[in-house]
Protein backbone atom coordinates (compact mmCIF):
# COMPACT_ATOMS: atom_id res chain seq x y z
CA UNK A 1 0.00 0.00 0.00
CA UNK A 2 0.98 3.29 -0.98
CA UNK A 3 1.71 6.32 1.40
CA UNK A 4 -0.91 8.55 0.56
CA UNK A 5 -3.15 5.08 0.09
CA UNK A 6 -2.38 4.53 3.85
CA UNK A 7 -3.49 7.97 5.05
CA UNK A 8 -6.49 7.91 3.33
CA UNK A 9 -7.63 4.03 5.28
CA UNK A 10 -6.59 6.01 8.09
CA UNK A 11 -8.29 9.48 7.26
CA UNK A 12 -12.05 7.55 7.00
CA UNK A 13 -11.24 5.99 10.04
CA UNK A 14 -9.95 8.90 12.65
CA UNK A 15 -12.93 10.95 10.58
CA UNK A 16 -15.51 8.35 11.47
CA UNK A 17 -14.33 7.88 15.32
CA UNK A 18 -14.69 12.40 15.58
CA UNK A 19 -17.63 12.21 13.94
CA UNK A 20 -19.12 9.74 16.11
CA UNK A 21 -17.97 11.76 19.12
CA UNK A 22 -18.93 15.18 17.94
CA UNK A 23 -22.66 13.46 17.60
CA UNK A 24 -22.49 12.30 21.23
CA UNK A 25 -22.39 15.88 22.34
CA UNK A 26 -24.70 17.40 19.87
CA UNK A 27 -27.18 19.64 22.26
CA UNK A 28 -30.66 18.55 22.23
CA UNK A 29 -33.08 20.26 19.20
CA UNK A 30 -33.87 23.77 20.03
CA UNK A 31 -31.22 23.93 22.93
CA UNK A 32 -28.01 26.23 22.19
CA UNK A 33 -24.52 25.65 24.20
CA UNK A 34 -22.71 27.59 22.03
CA UNK A 35 -20.01 30.74 22.17
CA UNK A 36 -19.78 34.26 19.97
CA UNK A 37 -16.62 33.92 17.81
CA UNK A 38 -17.66 36.80 15.28
CA UNK A 39 -21.17 37.22 13.75
CA UNK A 40 -22.97 33.99 13.27
CA UNK A 41 -19.53 32.62 14.12
CA UNK A 42 -20.10 30.30 16.82
CA UNK A 43 -18.13 27.76 18.82
CA UNK A 44 -18.87 24.66 20.89
CA UNK A 45 -17.52 22.51 23.46
CA UNK A 46 -17.84 19.84 20.63
CA UNK A 47 -15.29 22.19 18.46
CA UNK A 48 -12.09 21.86 20.81
CA UNK A 49 -12.99 17.79 21.31
CA UNK A 50 -13.00 16.77 18.07
CA UNK A 51 -10.20 18.61 16.64
CA UNK A 52 -7.93 17.51 19.88
CA UNK A 53 -8.70 13.92 18.99
CA UNK A 54 -7.84 14.28 15.20
CA UNK A 55 -4.49 16.39 16.35
CA UNK A 56 -3.56 13.19 18.98
CA UNK A 57 -4.13 10.66 16.38
CA UNK A 58 -2.88 11.69 13.47
CA UNK A 59 0.52 12.93 15.16
CA UNK A 60 0.68 9.40 16.42
CA UNK A 61 0.13 8.07 13.00
CA UNK A 62 2.04 10.21 11.00
CA UNK A 63 4.49 12.70 13.06
CA UNK A 64 6.22 14.49 10.44
CA UNK A 65 3.03 15.55 9.20
CA UNK A 66 1.33 19.07 9.75
CA UNK A 67 -1.66 19.45 11.00
CA UNK A 68 -3.73 22.67 10.68
CA UNK A 69 -7.24 23.27 12.74
CA UNK A 70 -9.91 25.72 12.49
CA UNK A 71 -9.92 26.33 16.22
CA UNK A 72 -5.98 25.85 16.85
CA UNK A 73 -4.00 26.98 13.41
CA UNK A 74 -1.25 25.29 12.36
CA UNK A 75 0.28 23.39 14.93
CA UNK A 76 2.34 21.23 13.35
CA UNK A 77 4.78 21.15 9.87
CA UNK A 78 5.60 19.07 7.41
CA UNK A 79 5.01 18.52 3.65
CA UNK A 80 2.19 16.82 4.09
CA UNK A 81 -0.55 18.95 5.95
CA UNK A 82 -3.62 17.85 7.26
CA UNK A 83 -6.39 20.26 7.58
CA UNK A 84 -9.38 20.21 9.79
CA UNK A 85 -12.96 22.08 10.13
CA UNK A 86 -13.86 19.91 13.66
CA UNK A 87 -17.62 20.83 13.14
CA UNK A 88 -18.95 22.34 9.94
CA UNK A 89 -22.09 23.77 10.37
CA UNK A 90 -22.20 24.59 13.88
CA UNK A 91 -25.37 26.79 13.58
CA UNK A 92 -26.92 23.93 12.67
CA UNK A 93 -24.92 21.49 15.61
CA UNK A 94 -25.92 23.70 18.41
CA UNK A 95 -29.45 23.59 17.65
CA UNK A 96 -29.53 20.07 17.89
CA UNK A 97 -29.61 20.07 13.59
CA UNK A 98 -28.48 16.92 11.42
CA UNK A 99 -26.91 18.91 8.98
CA UNK A 100 -22.97 19.04 10.29
CA UNK A 101 -20.20 17.39 9.62
CA UNK A 102 -16.42 16.95 10.20
CA UNK A 103 -14.27 17.75 7.26
CA UNK A 104 -10.87 16.22 6.92
CA UNK A 105 -8.42 16.71 4.43
CA UNK A 106 -4.69 16.37 3.54
CA UNK A 107 -2.32 18.76 1.09
CA UNK A 108 0.74 17.96 -0.39
CA UNK A 109 1.91 21.36 -1.00
CA UNK A 110 -0.54 23.13 -2.36
CA UNK A 111 -2.05 20.38 -3.33
CA UNK A 112 -5.40 18.75 -2.34
CA UNK A 113 -4.70 14.77 -2.55
CA UNK A 114 -6.52 13.11 0.27
CA UNK A 115 -10.46 14.63 1.66
CA UNK A 116 -13.34 12.77 4.10
CA UNK A 117 -15.83 14.46 4.92
CA UNK A 118 -18.70 13.11 7.69
CA UNK A 119 -22.22 13.73 8.42
CA UNK A 120 -22.67 11.81 11.43
CA UNK A 121 -26.75 12.51 11.99
CA UNK A 122 -27.09 12.35 8.20
CA UNK A 123 -24.81 8.69 7.95
CA UNK A 124 -23.20 9.84 5.02
CA UNK A 125 -19.67 9.54 4.50
CA UNK A 126 -17.97 11.15 1.40
CA UNK A 127 -14.56 10.39 0.96
CA UNK A 128 -11.72 10.94 -2.18
CA UNK A 129 -7.87 10.34 -2.70
CA UNK A 130 -6.28 11.82 -5.50
CA UNK A 131 -6.36 9.42 -8.28
CA UNK A 132 -9.18 7.23 -6.99
CA UNK A 133 -12.57 8.71 -7.66
CA UNK A 134 -15.10 10.14 -5.26
CA UNK A 135 -17.31 8.36 -3.05
CA UNK A 136 -20.33 8.30 -0.81
CA UNK A 137 -20.45 5.46 1.63
CA UNK A 138 -18.89 3.74 -0.47
CA UNK A 139 -20.48 4.27 -4.24
CA UNK A 140 -19.14 6.31 -6.75
CA UNK A 141 -20.44 9.93 -7.21
CA UNK A 142 -20.12 12.20 -10.37
CA UNK A 143 -21.32 16.12 -10.30
CA UNK A 144 -24.24 16.73 -12.20
CA UNK A 145 -24.76 16.45 -15.60
CA UNK A 146 -27.33 19.71 -16.23
CA UNK A 147 -26.34 22.43 -18.54
CA UNK A 148 -28.66 25.26 -18.16
CA UNK A 149 -28.93 27.70 -15.44
CA UNK A 150 -32.71 27.73 -15.84
CA UNK A 151 -32.72 24.13 -14.72
CA UNK A 152 -30.05 24.31 -11.80
CA UNK A 153 -29.95 24.52 -8.16
CA UNK A 154 -27.01 26.66 -6.65
CA UNK A 155 -26.29 26.58 -2.62
CA UNK A 156 -24.79 30.13 -1.91
CA UNK A 157 -22.30 30.84 1.56
CA UNK A 158 -22.59 33.46 3.28
CA UNK A 159 -19.66 34.98 4.71
CA UNK A 160 -19.70 37.98 7.39
CA UNK A 161 -16.24 38.85 5.86
CA UNK A 162 -18.17 40.54 2.87
CA UNK A 163 -20.20 43.22 2.57
CA UNK A 164 -24.02 42.70 3.23
CA UNK A 165 -24.46 43.90 0.01
CA UNK A 166 -21.94 41.53 -2.00
CA UNK A 167 -24.04 39.00 -0.63
CA UNK A 168 -27.22 40.13 -1.63
CA UNK A 169 -25.97 40.98 -4.87
CA UNK A 170 -24.85 37.80 -5.41
CA UNK A 171 -28.31 36.27 -4.73
CA UNK A 172 -29.75 38.64 -7.00
CA UNK A 173 -27.23 37.75 -9.78
CA UNK A 174 -27.69 34.02 -9.35
CA UNK A 175 -31.31 34.63 -9.65
CA UNK A 176 -31.20 36.46 -12.38
CA UNK A 177 -29.29 34.21 -14.07
CA UNK A 178 -31.92 31.72 -13.72
CA UNK A 179 -30.94 29.21 -10.65
CA UNK A 180 -32.38 28.16 -7.48
CA UNK A 181 -30.47 29.67 -4.24
CA UNK A 182 -30.08 27.73 -1.24
CA UNK A 183 -28.72 28.26 1.70
CA UNK A 184 -28.08 25.24 3.86
CA UNK A 185 -25.36 26.29 6.75
CA UNK A 186 -22.47 24.11 5.87
CA UNK A 187 -20.01 25.00 3.25
CA UNK A 188 -18.32 21.70 3.46
CA UNK A 189 -21.23 19.51 2.74
CA UNK A 190 -22.55 22.01 0.57
CA UNK A 191 -19.70 21.32 -1.74
CA UNK A 192 -19.43 17.84 -1.29
CA UNK A 193 -23.29 17.71 -2.72
CA UNK A 194 -21.64 19.27 -6.00
CA UNK A 195 -19.62 16.64 -5.97
CA UNK A 196 -22.32 13.99 -5.66
CA UNK A 197 -24.77 15.76 -8.51
CA UNK A 198 -27.27 16.58 -5.54
CA UNK A 199 -26.68 20.28 -6.50
CA UNK A 200 -25.29 21.92 -9.50
CA UNK A 201 -23.12 24.70 -7.92
CA UNK A 202 -22.21 26.39 -4.44
CA UNK A 203 -20.84 29.51 -4.23
CA UNK A 204 -19.14 31.72 -1.53
CA UNK A 205 -17.91 35.14 -1.94
CA UNK A 206 -15.06 34.03 0.74
CA UNK A 207 -14.11 30.26 2.56
CA UNK A 208 -11.51 29.45 4.48
CA UNK A 209 -9.20 26.89 3.95
CA UNK A 210 -10.33 24.37 6.77
CA UNK A 211 -13.88 24.56 5.28
CA UNK A 212 -12.59 23.72 1.67
CA UNK A 213 -9.55 21.39 2.81
CA UNK A 214 -11.28 18.06 2.27
CA UNK A 215 -14.15 18.73 -0.82
CA UNK A 216 -11.67 20.06 -2.87
CA UNK A 217 -10.20 16.40 -3.33
CA UNK A 218 -13.53 15.07 -3.35
CA UNK A 219 -14.95 17.69 -6.11
CA UNK A 220 -11.89 17.15 -8.19
CA UNK A 221 -12.31 13.21 -8.27
CA UNK A 222 -15.99 13.90 -8.82
CA UNK A 223 -15.57 15.98 -12.16
CA UNK A 224 -16.47 18.93 -10.90
CA UNK A 225 -15.06 22.52 -12.09
CA UNK A 226 -13.67 24.44 -8.88
CA UNK A 227 -12.26 28.08 -9.26
CA UNK A 228 -8.29 28.29 -8.17
CA UNK A 229 -8.91 28.59 -4.09
CA UNK A 230 -5.47 27.66 -3.72
CA UNK A 231 -4.19 30.87 -6.24
CA UNK A 232 -2.84 33.74 -4.00
CA UNK A 233 -3.27 33.51 -0.04
CA UNK A 234 -5.88 31.49 -0.27
CA UNK A 235 -4.33 28.98 2.06
CA UNK A 236 -3.79 31.45 4.85
CA UNK A 237 -6.40 34.01 4.16
CA UNK A 238 -9.34 32.24 2.28
CA UNK A 239 -10.42 33.40 -0.88
CA UNK A 240 -14.12 33.18 -3.14
CA UNK A 241 -14.80 29.56 -4.18
CA UNK A 242 -17.33 28.66 -6.81
CA UNK A 243 -17.47 24.61 -7.17
CA UNK A 244 -20.01 23.75 -10.29
CA UNK A 245 -21.09 21.08 -12.62
CA UNK A 246 -19.03 21.23 -15.65
CA UNK A 247 -22.15 22.23 -17.94
CA UNK A 248 -23.34 25.17 -15.95
CA UNK A 249 -20.03 26.07 -14.83
CA UNK A 250 -19.05 28.85 -17.26
CA UNK A 251 -22.02 30.57 -17.03
CA UNK A 252 -21.96 30.82 -12.95
CA UNK A 253 -18.48 32.18 -13.33
CA UNK A 254 -20.21 35.08 -15.72
CA UNK A 255 -23.47 35.49 -13.67
CA UNK A 256 -21.45 35.29 -10.25
CA UNK A 257 -17.52 37.23 -11.64
CA UNK A 258 -16.04 34.53 -9.85
CA UNK A 259 -13.13 33.32 -12.10
CA UNK A 260 -12.48 29.63 -13.11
Amino acid sequence: MTALADRFDTAVSLATEAAALALRMRPSPGASSATLKGAQDWLTEADGAVERLLSERLAHAYPSDGFQGEEGGRTRSGSLRWVVDPIDGTANFMRGGKRFCVSLGCLDGKTPVIGVIVAPALEETFAACQGSGSTLNGTPIRAAETTDLAHATVELGWSHRRPRKAFIGLVDRTITAGAMPRLNGSGALGLADVAAGRTDAYVELHINLWDVAAALTILAEAGAVVSPFMAGDGATEGNPILAAAPGVAAALSAATSIPL
